[in-house]
């Protein structure tokens, strides 16, 4: 349920009117907006009575929420969250951010000269998995905690922040101290347990869709991380499962639209795992951006061809760079700063 008092309330009145709702046994979210305050009810509230507010004189209207998803809604919360990470502003409208590096942390070298070039081009945050959920149990799992050293290095080289992929509830407090936005990938989007854990966190969380998750689903598993008191949840699009084949995963760009239209949580979009087609990154990227996404997290590897990992999708440094001035050039037509 949402209450939307009337402009120029006073602090004083707004606090009595949420003493009153407490009393109720509900808890109340506060959303200052620029003309009113909105107060977002949550708990049972199917025994409230909208009129019994209604009689208020500061009550400008009582509406209820039809989403399941709560603190994710825009009903909710109309105004758009932002996440800040170092220089980046990821839900800004006005800037795009851009995420980059390895599908995995592999050596010290390569991590390194990977956030060098990407940083050069303008990436504002590093990627680079140092766990990795592999299909295949033969498959190379990543370099664990040697990972997440040298993702360090790469950022005391560089000043990038670090993405990466979390998989197990233990690691949440490791990841809260060395890590600077915790990545839930698609295959644990709805590891409840290690969404509960990460509500707990500090940290932002990038939560990636699940390979065939619906919008109301992923959205959800965003609650479960708000539910716990953690609102900094940034929304991955990454391509659906579906019958076809020639590309990796489906991109479902018209979930950027429908989330930005449920959601006031930012949303960015994973070019490289959609398609898994190096070719196809750049003009998903364009796509992602023409449609309003808040960002891209994009594969770049210093030499994708011996890649232990995807890199089949993954760019390389001179392609990220033709990419980073493509998306310059169509910033500047649309308004956007990249």
């Amino acid at each position: 349920m949402v209450v939307c008092l009337n402009p120029k309330t006073t602090k004083e009145d707004v606090d009595k009117i949420i003493s009153y709702i407490k009393d109720m046994g509900l808890d109340v979210q506060v959303t200052e907006g620029q003309q009113s305050t909105i107060l977002g009810l949550i708990g049972d509230t199917s025994k409230i009575d909208p009129n019994t507010l209604m009689m208020n004189v500061h009550v400008d209207k009582v509406m209820r929420v039809a989403e399941p998803f709560k603190k994710a809604s825009r009903t909710f919360n109309p105004v758009d969250t932002v996440v800040k990470v170092g220089n980046a502003e990821i839900g800004n409208r006005k800037k795009f951010t851009v995420i980059a590096g390895p599908c995995s942390v592999e050596n010290h070298d390569q991590i390194v000269e990977v956030a060098e070039s990407v940083k050069n081009s303008g990436a504002t945050l590093l990627r680079g998995g140092a766990f990795k959920p592999r299909t295949s149990p033969y498959s190379f799992q990543g370099l664990e905690l040697e990972g997440l050293e040298l993702l360090k290095e790469a950022k005391a080289n560089t000043g990038l922040p670090i993405v990466t992929e979390i998989m197990s509830p233990k690691m949440v407090e490791k990841f809260e101290s060395d890590v600077d936005i915790i990545q839930v990938g698609a295959r644990n989007m709805q590891n409840f347990d290690l969404l509960k854990e990460l509500g707990k966190a500090s940290k932002p969380i990038l939560l990636k869709r699940g390979l065939s998750a619906t919008i109301e689903e992923w959205l959800m598993s965003a609650e479960y991380i708000m539910a716990g008191g953690n609102e900094n949840v940034i929304l991955c699009e990454r391509g659906i499962r579906t019958f076809e084949t020639y590309t990796r995963n489906t991109l479902d760009l018209s979930a950027i639209p429908a989330v930005k239209k449920l959601s006031h949580l930012p949303v960015v979009v994973d070019p490289s795992h959609s398609a898994g087609r190096r070719w196809m990154v750049e003009p998903l990227s364009l796509a992602a951006m023409a449609i309003g996404a808040d960002g891209l997290i994009v594969e770049v590897h210093n030499c994708p061809e011996k890649a232990l990992c995807d890199g089949a999708q993954s760019l390389d440094p001179k392609q990220f760079d033709d990419l980073m001035t493509k998306l310059r050039n169509m910033g500047k037509n649309l308004g956007i700063e990249v």
